[in-house]
C-alpha cells in the first residue's frame, strides 16, 4: 500500500515536470505553446458564457418554482416503499444540471445525517456514479458550435439515471 501512496503522491507532479521537459526535447516552443493554448481558452470561455447563463437561470427557475420540492414530496411515499431515502432525489436531479450545485447538496445531507449513515453514503456514491451532463453539452457543445445534441442529451441523461439507481441499489445493497 505504500507503493500506491508514493505513486499517488508524485503522479502530478511528475507529470508536470514531464511535459514541458519532453516538448523542450522536441524543439517545440513551450511558453509560446502554452500563450496560445491560454488565448484560445480565453475565446472559449467568452463564448460559452450564454450558455452557461441560460442554464444557472433554468436550474434557478426549478428550485426557486418549487417544482423539485414537489416532485420529491409526490415520489416520496413511493420512494421509503423502496426503503429508497428520497432525501437523496434532489440529488438525482441537480447531479445531471450543475456540480457545485449536486455537491452543496451532498455535503449538506452528509453534514445533516452523518457520512456513515445510508442518506449520506448513497449521496456520496451518486456523486461519483453521476455526472454533470447537462453542463457537459453546454460547455462542450457551446465552445465547438454544435446546435443538436439531442442523441448525446438522450443518452447522458440515460446514463445518469442508470448511475443514480445503480448508486442507489449497490450501497442497499452492501449497506442495507
Amino acid at each position: 500500500m505504500d507503493w500506491i501512496n508514493l505513486v499517488s503522491a508524485w503522479a502530478v507532479p511528475v507529470m508536470i515536470a514531464f511535459i514541458p521537459l519532453y516538448a523542450y526535447f522536441k524543439k517545440v516552443p513551450v511558453y509560446e505553446s502554452f500563450v496560445d493554448g491560454a488565448k484560445d481558452g480565453f475565446s472559449t470561455a467568452i463564448g460559452i458564457i450564454p450558455h452557461l447563463v441560460g442554464m444557472m437561470v433554468a436550474i434557478s427557475v426549478f428550485r426557486a418554482s418549487g417544482a423539485l420540492d414537489f416532485f420529491v414530496g409526490w415520489m416520496a411515499p413511493m420512494l421509503s416503499w423502496l426503503k429508497v431515502p428520497p432525501e437523496v432525489l434532489p440529488l438525482g436531479f441537480l447531479r445531471p444540471l450543475t456540480g457545485t450545485g449536486s455537491l452543496a447538496f451532498t455535503t449538506d445531507l452528509i453534514k445533516t445525517y452523518g457520512p456513515d449513515s445510508m442518506i449520506g453514503r448513497i449521496a456520496s456514491t451518486i456523486q461519483g456514479s453521476t455526472d454533470t451532463t447537462l453542463y457537459v453539452l453546454t460547455v462542450y457543445f457551446g465552445a465547438v458550435g454544435i446546435r443538436n445534441g439531442r442523441y448525446a442529451l438522450k443518452v447522458g441523461l440515460f446514463s445518469d439515471i442508470v448511475g443514480f439507481v445503480a448508486a442507489i441499489a449497490v450501497c442497499l445493497l452492501l449497506f442495507g
